[in-house]
C-alpha cells in the first residue's frame, strides 16, 4: 500500500530537509518516526520520496512525502505519529497508486515574508516583480547544480500586504531551482530599497552569460505553502489551521534586523 502525506515543519531547527550524515534533518526525523511506528523498515525499499527538499532554515506548510507502508494507515494514525516528532506535523493522507512520485507535482507555491521600511519604493519593486513571470533563464537568480537547466517558468507572483511593514510574496511554478525564490527576493528587495537599479536586474535576467549576483535572502522567512496534485488529501482542517498560525508567526518575524 502506497500513501502520500501532507506535512508541515518548522525549518529553523533542522539542517534542511534531505538526510545528511550526523545531521538533524526533517527527512531523517520522519524516517525515524515511521520506523518506530512500524510503518516502514527500509526507506529505499519503501520508495520513500518527497515533493520538495527545502534548505536549512526554510519551513513548510504543505510539503508532500510518499512511501510504501507495511500496513494500512488512517488519518487518525497520524496523531500517534506526530507524538514522535518535534516541530514536524502530519495532517493529511491519501492512498495513491504504486507508481506515485511526489516530485511530479502540478504546481508549487512558495511564500516569502519580506519586511520593508517607510521609504521602500513600492512602484519600482512592483515593476521588478513583473520581470520574473513567464519563462526565463534564471542562471543569475539561482544556484545551478550539475547539468540542470537554468530555465524555469514562473506562472505568477502575487503580492499582498500582511501589515504596514510586511509584504507576502507568493511565487507559483511547476518547479523551482535551488535558492531561486530567495535570490529573486533579494534582488527585488534591493530594487525597492533603491540599492540596485532595475536596469541591472533586467540585464542579469536577459543576459545570463554575464555573472551578476544580488545575494540571497534570509531562509527563515521562506515557507513552502503547498504542492498541488490532481487529487485532494483527506485532512484535519482544524489541525491545519493551528499549524498555519504557528508557521506564519515564525516566518513573519523580522530576522534580518536581529
Amino acid at each position: 500500500m502506497r500513501y502520500a502525506f501532507k506535512i508541515a515543519y518548522d525549518g529553523r531547527y533542522y539542517n534542511g530537509f534531505a538526510r545528511q550524515p550526523d545531521q538533524r534533518t526533517v527527512e531523517g526525523e520522519i524516517i525515524r518516526a515511521l520506523r518506530e511506528e512500524g510503518l516502514m523498515e527500509d526507506p529505499k525499499r519503501a520508495k520513500f520520496r518527497a515533493a520538495s527538499r527545502t534548505d536549512k532554515g526554510v519551513s513548510a506548510l504543505g510539503n508532500v512525502i510518499a512511501f510504501d507502508s507495511v500496513k494500512e494507515i488512517k488519518l487518525w494514525n497520524l496523531y500517534e505519529l506526530n507524538k514522535r516528532l518535534d516541530g514536524i506535523w502530519f495532517y493529511g493522507i491519501k492512498k495513491v497508486s504504486s507508481n506515485f512520485y511526489p516530485r511530479h507535482a502540478r504546481m508549487r507555491w512558495y511564500r516569502y515574508y519580506m519586511h520593508v521600511n517607510d521609504d521602500f519604493n513600492i512602484e519600482k519593486f512592483l515593476e521588478a516583480c513583473s520581470l520574473f513571470t513567464g519563462k526565463h533563464n534564471f542562471r543569475n537568480f539561482a544556484k545551478i547544480e550539475g547539468k540542470k537547466s537554468p530555465c524555469r517558468t514562473i506562472e505568477n507572483i502575487v503580492i499582498e500586504w500582511k501589515n504596514e511593514n510586511t509584504i507576502c510574496l507568493d511565487f507559483f511554478a511547476h518547479t523551482f531551482l535551488r535558492h531561486q525564490v530567495r535570490k529573486l527576493v533579494e534582488a527585488l528587495k534591493k530594487v525597492g530599497k533603491e540599492e540596485v537599479d532595475i536596469f541591472l536586474v533586467k540585464e542579469a535576467l536577459n543576459n545570463p552569460s554575464i555573472k551578476i549576483d544580488f545575494g540571497t535572502a534570509e531562509p527563515r522567512n521562506l515557507v513552502l505553502m503547498n504542492v498541488y496534485f490532481d487529487f485532494e488529501f483527506e485532512e484535519d482542517r482544524d489541525f491545519y489551521n493551528e499549524i498555519y498560525r504557528i508557521i506564519e508567526e515564525l516566518a513573519s518575524e523580522n530576522y534580518a534586523d536581529k
